[in-house]
């Protein structure tokens, strides 16, 4: 069983533009809502990159059913983990209990305006581990220090947290994350429908727990258009974490994707207004047992357009499509 969510994309649109987009998203019927957390867009031609945190507290007083997530914020590098425990409690409460705490290790494209320098995965991956520790002692409550290989922590508290902490969910890309997801998360987030990363998630303890993917659309009812503004905006997706992972700005992304074609990005991406595009789009995170997916419209502009369709053709039609797909509690 899927549940559909809506992502409000920090890299294309600006913060009002957000708020405004997930208040329409809860009413279209989403199930859930998530948020990306960028110092940079991934290219020139998407142009915004809002604090998503200012965001979330917005937008959890602008709705009142939606669930709201990071996907994902690294804890490591831009931010201390003790800061991202704060601004998750604090999330928690003015959410009244609608808050999921997404946590990756990180970006080179956002992470390296702090100037620390951008060290290799698993040096990333054993500092995630290290945060998720801390940022669950004091979800736990009372006092914490800390004294590890990466992080310090001197006589910490959070002075307003919830009854119940956020659930914290651990982006996996391959056998190490899923090991920290499956020890340290209560949910797993992945950006393709891999079976594999399910497996490995349970082998480490993630056996009945929730998973989230996130599948990119172009919505428009001019296709042509459709698949040139996932091509002007998108095309930086096709190259793969392991290459989006490590570089630096919107200009190396450009570089990297000159030789994607249009049509390369039209086969990777439904484009249109065809709702059994999505739907088969959709049907591999089921097939690989993924309990939820995140639509991200592509455009900024076009979110409305986007969101009116969803409500009276692509949701319904999700609805109806199979029963092992849920769009809505």
């Amino acid at each position: 069983m899927v549940r559909i969510g809506y992502t409000m994309m920090t890299e294309q649109a600006g913060p009002r533009e957000l708020v405004d987009h997930v208040v329409h998203a809860e009413q279209a019927g989403f199930g859930f809502s998530v948020i990306s957390d960028h110092a940079f867009p991934w290219l020139e031609e998407q142009g915004h990159a809002p604090y998503a945190w200012s965001v979330l507290g917005a937008a959890a007083q602008a709705t009142s059913r939606i669930p709201l997530m990071t996907y994902v914020t690294c804890p490591t590098f831009r931010y201390h983990p003790v800061v991202i425990a704060q601004k998750a409690a604090t999330m928690q409460l003015l959410s009244q209990g609608r808050f999921r705490l997404g946590l990756g290790s990180g970006e080179n494209l956002n992470e390296h305006v702090v100037g620390t320098g951008w060290p290799a995965a698993h040096v990333r991956l054993d500092m995630l581990e290290e945060a998720v520790g801390i940022i669950r002692s004091l979800f736990a409550g009372g006092y914490v220090s800390h004294h590890g290989a990466h992080f310090d922590v001197e006589n910490a508290r959070l002075w307003d947290l919830p009854d119940e902490g956020p659930p914290i969910g651990i982006a996996v890309s391959g056998d190490r994350s899923c090991e920290i997801a499956g020890r340290f998360g209560d949910l797993l987030i992945a950006t393709e429908p891999k079976k594999e990363l399910l497996t490995a998630f349970g082998a480490y303890g993630g056996v009945g727990k929730p998973s989230v993917g996130q599948l990119p659309v172009s919505f428009d009812p001019d296709r042509d258009a459709a698949v040139a503004r996932a091509h002007d905006q998108f095309r930086w997706a096709l190259g793969g974490w392991k290459v989006n992972a490590e570089l630096p700005g919107p200009a190396g992304f450009a570089q990297a994707a000159r030789h994607i074609r249009p049509e390369d990005v039209a086969e990777a991406i439904p484009c249109g207004d065809d709702v059994d595009a999505v739907v088969d789009a959709v049907r591999p995170y089921a097939e690989a047992g993924f309990t939820e997916v995140a639509l991200i419209q592509i455009g900024g502009d076009q979110q409305e357009p986007f969101l009116e369709w969803s409500a009276t053709k692509l949701l319904p039609a999700l609805r109806a499509a199979t029963a092992q797909l849920i769009v809505s509690e």
